[in-house]
């Protein structure tokens, strides 16, 4: 083994070390404690703890987990996930096909559901809520009060009238029918309106809250397994059993309190205490204390992510394809994701993760670290003695980097052999996500996705699609732009993976936004509850759920 061999495995382990110190001075009760189920009276109660509170409970109009996470459990889509995959199943819409054309898509819609407050689900109360989203000048939308739904902007490229509108007419053919016209053909539309972000709303509760409606002191109305009680700020939402809810025999539980517990140690420490029944976004190095207690199940979630490593391509170095591929020889990203993962991440040459193995290349494989080439390379790009480079990396926790300075640092010594001189930097999250996007923005810089919905385009479109890539100098391939807007347009599940393999092997050498890992993010739970099947899309609703 040579010496930069050992330093780097002596740097690697210290480094998790620390990180596993740390974590485990947080922790508190001992795992033997035997901690009594919560329950009121003869009413079952399941206790959840989020990672911090929702913004609102708006369908539409957020775009953060934990406000998703809440909405799950309230409303329903026109169609949903089935348990641990991305594939999708009925729910308030029975079926639906797309025209020859692959514009007009069309949704039969289930009879009988009612909303929370006893009025009818039917196709007027869907474009009731579609045309919230897509219209700004609807009256139902309050813009004026600040609303945005900004995701309605970000998947479907525009609202009402913009050139970039995806949706360009909602009809109500009957009753129990909708239909989308689109502007051009979309594969993945069922998944997109499928995506957690569109529950339907009732339009009544709408109209009595106005620009209040989703907010503490007001109404959340939908559809779903649970109806909304109470939200006191900074502290939890509760939420009741929907005694009517259309799939029967759901939910298992009477009632679910949702605690806001912003600290990963503090959840951890809480649900070891029985405070709460089940838990989200865990440090990895947190496994070793779930497994040492007796009470406790480690859950991981299935990955739908992917956490990368970008190169600005505006910066001179970084313009030259050979300078990128002697980083990507560089770099021994398996060593770092066992190091700072575990069995809770993979590395992987394809950008998106295996659950959509389907569109991935088959003639891939796992770039093996090279530093010799990878200082050939260098050589022939003009760079015998290396460069300087500034790497940012994240000042907060996320599942797909959950400790970034201590990874960003493990970059630094692999690029540091090659010749590659790395300055750390990081600074304020607000202004490092807006930062990146200034021109000349970061040279390189780490950065994740978790997507919004169970497809390929989900993953590949906003970081290399048209105005995706203003982040890393504006980089352009026109083949990779063509191929993603047939993509959009193929139906054939068979034509469109070998759509998406060609990106994939276009992206593997280009290499502008290296994948470093794809994580499956550390959830926990008690022993005693059981049905908790966590989706890969990160929210799932808790209607199966019960404890014994």
């Amino acid at each position: 083994m040579s010496n930069y061999k050992r330093r780097r495995l002596f740097f690697l382990t210290a480094v998790c070390a620390i990180a596993l110190i740390i974590t485990n001075c947080k922790s508190t009760p001992n795992s033997d404690r035997t901690i009594p189920t919560t329950s009121t009276g003869n009413q079952q109660v399941l206790v959840y703890g989020s990672g911090g509170s929702p913004v609102n409970l708006e369908p539409g109009n957020v775009t953060d987990g934990n406000s998703l996470i809440v909405q799950q459990q309230i409303y329903d889509r026109l169609l949903k996930f089935k348990p641990s995959t991305a594939d999708l199943q009925p729910s308030l819409a029975t079926s639906w096909s797309v025209s020859a054309d692959g514009k007009t898509w069309t949704f039969k819609l289930r009879p009988g559901v009612k909303f929370h407050d006893g009025t009818n689900f039917d196709a007027e109360a869907v474009k009731f809520n579609v045309e919230r989203w897509w219209d700004a000048k609807n009256p139902n939308s309050y813009r004026n009060a600040g609303k945005s739904y900004e995701i309605w902007q970000q998947i479907f490229g525009g609202f009402k009238g913009d050139p970039n509108s995806l949706l360009q007419d909602f009809k109500v053919v009957d009753k129990s029918t909708i239909q989308f016209v689109l502007k051009q053909p979309f594969a993945a539309f069922p998944a997109a309106i499928g995506s957690g972000f569109f529950g339907i709303a009732s339009p009544t509760a709408i109209k009595k809250a106005g620009a209040n409606y989703g907010t503490p002191n007001s109404l959340a109305v939908g559809t779903g397994p649970f109806i909304f009680k109470e939200w006191r700020t900074g502290d939890r939402v509760t939420l009741a059993n929907n005694p009517n809810y259309w799939q029967k025999g759901f939910p298992k539980t009477n009632q679910l309190v949702i605690r806001f517990i912003t600290d990963p140690a503090a959840r951890l420490a809480q649900l070891r205490a029985g405070q709460i029944d089940f838990t989200v976004d865990l440090a990895p190095d947190q496994i070793k204390e779930i497994q040492s207690d007796r009470n406790l199940d480690a859950v991981p979630r299935p990955s739908f992510n992917v956490g990368y490593l970008a190169l600005n391509t505006s910066y001179k170095p970084l313009s030259d394809v050979r300078v990128r591929q002697a980083i990507d020889l560089a770099i021994d990203k398996q060593q770092i994701v066992q190091a700072f993962w575990g069995d809770l991440g993979e590395n992987s040459p394809h950008f998106i993760p295996s659950i959509l193995s389907w569109a991935q290349s088959k003639n891939l494989t796992k770039t093996q670290p090279n530093p010799q080439k990878a200082k050939q390379l260098l050589t022939q790009a003009g760079y015998p003695n290396g460069f300087d480079l500034e790497l940012w990396y994240m000042p907060v926790s996320r599942p797909y980097f959950p400790t970034p300075k201590p990874i960003a640092e493990a970059f630094a010594a692999d690029l540091s052999a090659i010749g590659i001189r790395v300055k750390l930097n990081t600074k304020d999250w607000a202004a490092y996500i807006a930062d990146r996007k200034k021109s000349p923005g970061f040279q390189a810089f780490m950065l994740g996705w978790t997507a919004d919905y169970g497809d390929p385009d989900s993953f590949y479109y906003p970081h290399f699609g048209p105005g995706g890539t203003v982040d890393i100098g504006g980089w352009k391939n026109d083949k990779v732009i063509q191929l993603l807007n047939q993509g959009r347009a193929t139906g054939d599940k068979a034509a469109r993976a070998k759509i998406y393999a060609q990106i994939d092997e276009i992206l593997s050498q280009e290499v502008v936004r290296l994948p470093i890992v794809h994580s499956q993010p550390l959830l926990a739970k008690r022993k005693n509850v059981q049905g908790w099947i966590p989706s890969p899309l990160g929210t799932e609703d808790f209607a199966g759920i019960q404890k014994q």
